[in-house]
């Protein structure tokens, strides 16, 4: 099996699969009195950061099933992400450090880029960040082992393969740590999502698109778990029997 640092982008099948992202958003629908069964939390406040060449919008629906768990959620209020634009890093941090300073440790849920700004956040403010939870994001590995590095370049101007931002990255964050990913992704290689596991980091893997993690029951449920794991004492997921089969093993071969 390949490692993150030779891993190749998502193939054209996976990436024109990409459309069942429409029928994931529907089963969250249908299913949505069910994930009301899912954990509720203690209120904290969550910080949803949308990904490449989406806004807030797209993060709505997570955002309203993490508002239904008892969260006081916030997005992250920069229009359409278009990468590290002037002012915008500056801008998440300053954004951080006042909710922070206003209700305590905030958790970061991001997806696709909107993660790689969230593992950023919680390694320059480490003790403003609560959890980390990214969706399918480019962690590791090369900026070539994603079909979204050409769009990244339009839109942000600058070079995917960015050692100086990569370095506030990949070093998994010292706050509670969990990677979603999915190895149909047809955006992002899911081995550059891949996150090992120790005392305070895991990866979950679904089977879902790039572009339906936001918007899959099984992506959201798994968020409102980790979300409501207790301050100070995380412990990796566990899914209830009933829903194991909806989780397959992240390390297996």
């Amino acid at each position: 099996m390949s490692t993150a640092a030779t891993a190749s982008p998502p193939s054209k099948f996976l990436l024109l699969a990409e459309g069942r992202a429409f029928w994931e958003a529907g089963a969250t629908f249908a299913l949505w009195p069910l994930l009301q069964l899912a954990p509720r939390g203690d209120g904290h406040t969550v910080m949803v950061l949308p990904g490449l060449g989406a806004s807030d919008g797209s993060t709505e629906v997570l955002r309203s099933f993490l508002k239904t768990r008892g969260y006081a959620v916030h997005g992250w209020g920069q229009g359409t992400n278009c990468g590290p634009l002037p002012g915008v890093e500056k801008n998440l941090l300053e954004a951080l450090r006042k909710l922070h300073d206003s209700s305590g440790t905030v958790s970061l849920v991001g997806w696709s880029l909107g993660g790689v700004f969230a593992r950023m956040l919680a390694n320059q403010a480490p003790d403003a960040v609560r959890n980390v939870i990214t969706l399918g994001s480019p962690l590791h590995g090369s900026p070539k082992a994603t079909r979204a590095a050409k769009a990244y370049e339009l839109l942000s101007g600058k070079s995917a393969h960015d050692p100086k931002r990569m370095k506030w990255v990949r070093p998994t964050p010292v706050a509670p740590t969990t990677s979603i990913f999915s190895r149909s992704d047809g955006i992002v290689s899911w081995r550059s999502s891949y996150e090992a596991e120790t005392s305070l980091s895991e990866s979950i893997e679904v089977e879902a698109s790039h572009l339906g993690l936001g918007v899959h029951p099984a992506v959201l449920y798994a968020v409102s778990d980790r979300l409501s794991t207790p301050e100070h004492a995380w412990t990796r997921f566990v899914a209830p029997a009933a829903l194991r089969p909806f989780y397959p093993d992240p390390a297996r071969a």
